[in-house]
């Protein structure tokens, strides 16, 4: 298959295969990694009941992947420079493979999640990676082209999952949510190794030094902050001694890990880079795409399921057209990011977000699907004019034996950023509803004049199907009080896209600030800052 793939791709032996061939190539393993993030979102119901466990259990099946992945993400940098980037990467594929087949044929839900664990450790390295070949395999002034075939993968991947998902949950088995990664990553693992080729800079350098206390640091503080970002509102926050415990020892690694880090001559993870006056404001900025990209991802199938009777694959067929709106922009995109300040078009996606966020907030009881659609599709729209800009200006100063750190650092910016909103909102939805329910209960009572013929009308239909008048009288009070909770719960769902759009309108303005556009080499002052 090896030779095959480099005769199909007009390799001659020595040859350096064409940037895109490359890029689809690592792409393939990458995408196959972030649709696993979300695609079992839709399905924990089904794998509780397939494996005898309860609806609380079966979401370990996601923390223990967010948490292996967050774990490995930052280091993955380090890891490439040890063994080498094109065997990390082809390790990375070939582990996530083979855990993807394991949680496949999972008989119990802590099998499950003990492979759901190594598939997120496997997985963590594959889009640093991605990103750093994808920008060595691209000359500079093509980077654009490049970040939107990362785009793609990045932001496309998470918005088809749910659809995907529930595709195959309704209609066939959880079981093959993982299967189906099993011909994929072979052919991926095969494909990578007859194509790419490592760069000089890219090459094994073995274990020069091992900075065990820095490892051990990360490692247990960002596991902590994901189990307390994941767990956080299902267990009321600081009242859980589960929560504290996590926080406490979250807080305590990663603010150690600071200054141990920045103390190392080669750290595991290279803090300095966020000195570089590109690539700290942009950590930043996709830090706020991946809060408002999963925060609303989850948002609106959970509203949609919860209050509108949509089952999985409709709640999911709701965010796929905006996943293919991503995918036709994303090239229009990489070919205007060389033409425009990055921080123009930076700012015109944060509005265009924003706009699709306040739309959002008009819904009714009567929205039907394809203003649902509309809604989404505007939603992501700026998604583009956001990523690519964005990662252009993020790497245009590093380093090329940098950009495995970068990379690392960068991915995990927009993975922390995606965990932090989806935490946050739905602790905001929860209180925003609870805020809402207190203010309308107060209407409900005979001191409002609507009220009391509002409940004899109800009574009186209650009457008409048969009840006896008191049971009637209790059952109308019952039907207006359920009314009361739903029409809660859409307000806090009204707020909660108020909020993503006043944060992502300010950050709007923020960007027109954003450094401008220069040269792809380091200057001096930033080569000195990363180094």
């Amino acid at each position: 298959m090896i030779a095959a793939a480099r005769k199909l791709a007009g390799m001659e032996k020595g040859s350096v295969p064409h940037p895109m061939l490359v890029a689809m190539v690592v792409s393939l393993a990458a995408f196959m990694e972030v649709l696993d993030t979300t695609i079992t979102n839709v399905s924990l119901s089904h794998i509780a009941g397939s494996l005898a466990a309860s609806q609380d259990e079966s979401t370990w099946v996601l923390t223990s992947y967010l948490v292996a992945n967050g774990i490995v993400l930052p280091l993955s940098g380090w890891l490439a420079n040890v063994i080498g980037r094109k065997n990390f990467f082809m390790l990375c594929i070939a582990s996530f493979t083979a855990a993807s087949l394991a949680c496949g044929l999972a008989s119990s839900l802590p099998m499950l999640i003990l492979f759901r664990l190594v598939q997120g450790l496997a997985g963590g390295g594959l889009q640093p990676m991605q990103q750093a070949i994808i920008m060595d395999s691209f000359p500079p002034e093509k980077r654009g082209t490049a970040f939107a075939i990362t785009g793609i993968t990045m932001i496309a991947a998470p918005i088809l999952g749910p659809t995907l998902g529930g595709f195959i949950t309704d209609n066939y088995s959880w079981r093959w949510i993982f299967f189906m990664n099993v011909p994929v990553g072979v052919m991926a693992v095969m494909l990578v190794r007859a194509l790419v080729i490592d760069p000089p800079h890219a090459k094994a350098k073995g274990f020069l030094s091992i900075d065990y206390t820095g490892l051990g640091l990360l490692a247990i503080g960002l596991g902590s902050l994901q189990i307390v970002l994941d767990k956080g509102q299902e267990d009321d926050w600081f009242s859980s001694h589960f929560i504290v415990f996590f926080a406490v020892a979250a807080a305590f690694c990663l603010i150690t890990a600071v200054f141990w880090l920045l103390r190392q001559k080669d750290p595991v993870v290279d803090l300095r880079l966020i000195a570089n006056k590109n690539f700290g404001p942009a950590c930043l900025m996709i830090f706020l795409v991946g809060f408002s990209l999963y925060g609303a991802a989850t948002m609106l199938p959970l509203l949609l399921q919860s209050y509108f009777g949509y089952d999985a694959t409709l709640a999911g067929l709701v965010l796929s057209p905006g996943g293919l709106a991503v995918i036709v922009l994303m090239p229009v995109v990489g070919k205007l990011v060389n033409k425009f300040q990055a921080r123009n078009l930076i700012a015109f996606g944060m509005g265009v977000t924003s706009i699709g966020m306040a739309t959002t907030m008009f819904f009714t009881p009567q929205t039907d699907y394809a203003t649902f659609v509309a809604m989404r599709v505007l939603q992501v729209a700026g998604l583009p004019f956001l990523f690519v800009p964005i990662s252009t200006m993020a790497f245009a100063s590093i380093p090329k034996e940098k950009s495995g750190k970068a990379s690392a650092l960068y991915n995990l910016m927009r993975n922390l950023g995606g965990s932090f909103g989806i935490s946050i909102l739905l602790s905001f939805l929860t209180r925003h509803t609870q805020e809402h329910q207190t203010y309308l209960v107060q209407h409900l009572s005979p001191a409002n004049p609507a009220y009391a013929p509002a409940l004899a009308h109800a009574t009186a239909t209650m009457e008409a199907l048969g009840q006896p008048p008191q049971q009637a009288a209790h059952t109308a009070m019952g039907h207006m009080y359920r009314e009361l909770l739903t029409q809660s719960s859409l307000l806090g769902y009204g707020d909660t896209f108020q909020l993503l759009a006043v944060i992502l309108a300010g950050f709007a303005i923020l960007a027109l600030f954003l450094p401008p556009n220069r040269g792809n080499q380091p200057s001096s002052s930033d080569a000195a800052a990363v180094h």
